[in-house]
């Protein structure tokens, strides 16, 4: 043991060669010594010896492992455009400016024309209205907080009826029932799982009634010996016995896709046109950042933003920044198609991915491409498969070749299937075919995996 310790440097010693690395200038010292020190306890672990690339390139590769943000980019490759766990709906390059810029001091709240104090809806309540047709609009903080907040300002100590073929659970244990319980009303349901009826709702309506409430259901699709009720009827309920209706569309879907393809999820133009209050989520089908929005008459939207939570759930100028530069891109429909990333990926022709995929395979060694299907994500067309081209590879382990990728800087997530490590190009960039190509390549030195033969 004593032997092993002599062969250890001194920290202060390897401390003096780390400092003097060009790439560890910026580096606290704290930083250093801790990777240092850890680097010098593996090595005793391993009975002293050397390690390959010598002491300073062992250190430098621990503190960048180690100072490594949390959150960090990655390389989507796994086809679903909205990834949950990937951030969903990437941001247009406009908006990301935009949210470079407001990082400084802004206006979020100062009016320039009378230099008073002013207030952050008005950054993006005219656009809002004028890509949606409601009167007015809210942003909070997210879809959860919207619904949360609506029903704070319109349920409390009252009813509110939903269909029992609505009450869903989205994600995240984020539960219809539960989130009426927390806001305070009374929770009716009506109709079956399967089939319900308008005479349900009007039968179920009593002086304590608050709200009707209807959900889109995400994530999952009823069908064979189903009905439910279009919002416009209960508008017209609603309309009829003074009682306000939310809709929940869910994935705030702002221009058609039909010609695409994509058909069943609800246009939030279509609720708001039908006078309903209108819950829906930003960073899913509309492509901007995570908040939540509720839009609708001016009377009803105005009642939700003077309630004391919507204080608390309020966006910060982040959101607000990029959320405004993406709702800009809409008043151009052929340019939100072509600029907000969520929309272009899933309106890609498949003969462009087939090309792009070709072009991928043929950096990579052993690949080849094959037919597949991405998927939207986020809940959003849980019915549909979108056609792509692959880019396959045959390995040994495919869970190796995956972890290996994943510790690529920046990590690439592919997904694999029988055997084969699959990239999708639907979700990769032009520019991130280098970053997928060399992370390949090292994922093959790393695991000593050599190309395998297509099965």
């Amino acid at each position: 043991m004593t032997d092993d310790r002599r062969k250890l440097p001194a920290v202060n010693a390897l401390l003096a060669d780390v400092q003097a690395a060009d790439t560890m200038a910026d580096v606290a010292r704290a930083d250093l010594v801790d990777a240092i020190r850890a680097t010098l306890q593996d090595a005793r672990r391993l009975g002293g010896a050397t390690p390959a690339d010598g002491w300073v390139q062992a250190v430098v590769a621990r503190v960048r492992q180690d100072t490594r943000p949390s959150l960090t980019r990655v390389v989507n490759a796994t086809g679903v455009v909205l990834h949950t766990n990937l951030g969903r709906a990437p941001l247009a390059p406009s908006a990301g400016a935009a949210v470079v810029d407001a990082l400084q001091y802004s206006t979020l709240e100062f009016d320039l024309a009378t230099g008073t104090r002013g207030t952050r809806q008005d950054h993006v309540r005219e656009l809002l209205c004028e890509v949606t047709g409601a009167e007015d609009a809210l942003v909070v903080n997210n879809a959860a907080a919207a619904l949360m907040l609506v029903l704070h300002a319109y349920g409390t100590d009252g009813e509110t009826i939903v269909s029992r073929g609505e009450l869903v659970e989205i994600g995240g244990a984020f539960r219809i029932p539960d989130i009426l319980r927390r806001s305070g009303t009374i929770l009716v349901e009506v109709g079956t799982t399967n089939r319900t009826r308008l005479s349900d709702y009007e039968l179920a309506i009593s002086p304590r009634t608050r709200t009707v409430l209807k959900v889109h259901r995400s994530n999952f699709h009823l069908s064979g010996f189903v009905s439910e009720v279009a919002v416009e009827d209960l508008a017209n309920l609603g309309r009829r016995r003074a009682i306000p209706v939310v809709h929940d569309v869910g994935s705030g879907l702002l221009l058609s896709l039909e010609a695409f393809g994509l058909r069943g999820e609800p246009l939030v133009r279509d609720s708001i046109a039908a006078g309903v209050i209108t819950v829906f989520s930003a960073d899913k089908l509309l492509g901007g950042p995570q908040a939540g929005i509720i839009a609708g008459p001016g009377a009803a939207v105005q009642q939700a933003g003077r309630h004391p939570l919507a204080r608390a759930l309020r966006p910060d100028k982040s959101a607000l920044a990029a959320l405004e530069a993406t709702l800009r891109l809409y008043r151009d429909p052929g340019r939100a198609l072509a600029e907000i990333p969520a929309l272009a990926m899933l309106t890609a022709e498949p003969q462009d991915l087939k090309r792009r995929a070709r072009r991928l395979a043929r950096k990579i060694s052993g690949a080849r491409t094959e037919p597949g299907a991405s998927a939207v994500g986020g809940g959003a067309f849980p019915e549909s498969e979108l056609p792509t081209t692959l880019v396959s590879l045959n390995v040994d382990s495919c869970d190796a070749f995956l972890a290996a990728l994943r510790h690529h800087e920046p990590p690439v997530i592919a997904r694999a299937q029988d055997g084969r490590v699959l990239f999708d190009v639907r979700t990769i960039r032009d520019d991130e075919f280098g970053i997928v190509v060399e992370a390949a390549a090292t994922a093959r030195r790393e695991i000593g995996d050599a190309p395998l033969p297509p099965k």
